[in-house]
């Protein structure tokens, strides 16, 4: 009963984004397979230069975050 529910569930789903001209994606469970066994595990190299990276994008976003921060709470006290 379940999976009938599911079904009539999903099948209204994509008429409704059928109707905003939406393709609804794929579940082919193939795919996803290939995809796990085409990943690899990244090199030490290949890691730190991601992690760097990522740190870096990270502590920008929070120095911009802080200097929005600052304008709108310091800037009204000083005007």
């Amino acid at each position: 009963m379940a999976t009938k529910n599911n079904s009539k569930r999903k099948s209204e789903l994509a008429d409704k984004l059928g109707d905003l001209n939406i393709k609804t994606p794929s579940f082919n469970l193939q795919e996803y397979i290939r995809v796990l066994r085409l990943a690899r595990k990244p090199t030490k190299e290949e890691f730190l230069t991601i992690s760097k990276i990522s740190i870096l994008g990270i502590a920008l976003i929070g120095i911009l975050g802080f200097i929005i921060y600052i304008f709108l709470t310091e800037l009204p006290k000083a005007v």
